[in-house]
């Protein structure tokens, strides 16, 4: 059993080494040889890359940003904050540096990767970096960023953090309006709305092909395992993922036997890591996974709707 944990883990790390490769051929071999710029973390180190002429790579400021919030993250969530995703944030500025320099791998004229076709290049990257991310993510990493600061803004404001993402990117990519000669060392051409639309371009080809490599993601899924073990998954999922558990009485009508099925809330970060853990305890389980577009309560997002509100500030209205 030990042994079979230690290769999981060995495979687990190596994939999450491919993936980080791959993640940053997305920018160093597309976006940023083309002088483009999206969303994300990598949208505002590719933009401090040009402003300062390539004196500061994105490779390098990936790597300090990450490390700050890395420590911001720890002071808030404390140090049980995840091992996986500081080593992708590690790999993913090892490859931006290598990719830099490799570069047969740039799409640029006279390379293999070449695209004639400007509008090409942000829908390949967005394909590549959600291959990359989502295979992070499925093995239980992230390259940190954007993420991290969702998560310490939904940690203390009531806000989505869909809505978060939201905002972060489409700020990030109307900022590289910025670039112009005088902006810095700044020496290109002046970016434009075209710009824009490339960022754009490259950010809803991610948000529509993350899925295909990963049921992670920042949505929340709703899962029903039957199990004869269902005791057993319940406590790990209680005291392990400090997550709740409701148990379903059914009937199972092949067998005509009383069944217990739990009902369990996660998010989509913590599917892929369960799943391990039921095929764990019971090979012969079943579970159903379905995609919840909201949930609100403890563990997740606080609700937020105008007629709660209206109605808590009538009812205080009336008191007095």
């Amino acid at each position: 059993m030990k042994q079979n944990k230690v290769l999981k883990t060995i495979w687990e790390y190596l994939v999450i080494t491919f993936a980080t490769f791959v993640f940053t051929v997305s920018w160093e071999a597309f976006m940023i040889p083309n002088q483009m710029s999206a969303g994300g973390m990598m949208g505002v180190c590719t933009i401090i890359e040009y402003a300062t002429g390539g004196m500061v790579k994105a490779s390098l400021s990936f790597f300090v940003i990450n490390a700050v919030l890395i420590l911001l993250a720890v002071m808030v969530f404390g140090f049980g904050f995840g091992f996986k995703t500081i080593y992708c944030i590690i790999m993913s500025s090892v490859f931006l540096w290598l990719v830099d320099d490799w570069s047969w791998l740039h799409a640029i004229p006279g390379n293999f990767f070449y695209v004639e076709d400007k509008t090409l290049v942000p829908i390949i990257a967005g394909i590549f970096e959600s291959m990359g991310l989502g295979l992070c993510i499925k093995n239980g990493g992230s390259t940190g960023g954007t993420d991290i600061i969702a998560l310490i803004v939904n940690k203390y404001w009531p806000v989505s953090l869909s809505g978060v993402f939201f905002v972060m990117d489409f700020v990030v990519v109307i900022a590289q309006l910025l670039l112009r000669p005088g902006f810095g060392s700044y020496a290109g051409e002046a970016k434009t709305f075209n710009d824009v639309m490339y960022g754009i371009l490259e950010i809803v080809t991610f948000a529509l092909t993350i899925n295909m490599f990963t049921v992670g993601g920042k949505a929340k899924m709703q899962l029903l395992v039957f199990s004869d073990k269902y005791e057993e998954i319940a406590d790990y999922v209680c005291n392990t993922m400090e997550r709740g558990v409701t148990v379903l009485k059914s009937v199972g009508w092949y067998t005509k036997r009383d069944k217990n099925v739990l009902l369990i809330l996660l998010t989509r970060q913590e599917v892929s890591g369960l799943s391990k853990v039921v095929n764990e305890i019971d090979p012969k389980a079943f579970i159903s996974i379905n995609s919840a577009s909201e949930v609100y309560g403890e563990g997740f997002e606080e609700i937020k709707t105008g007629k709660v509100k209206l109605k808590l500030k009538q009812d205080g209205e009336t008191k007095k």
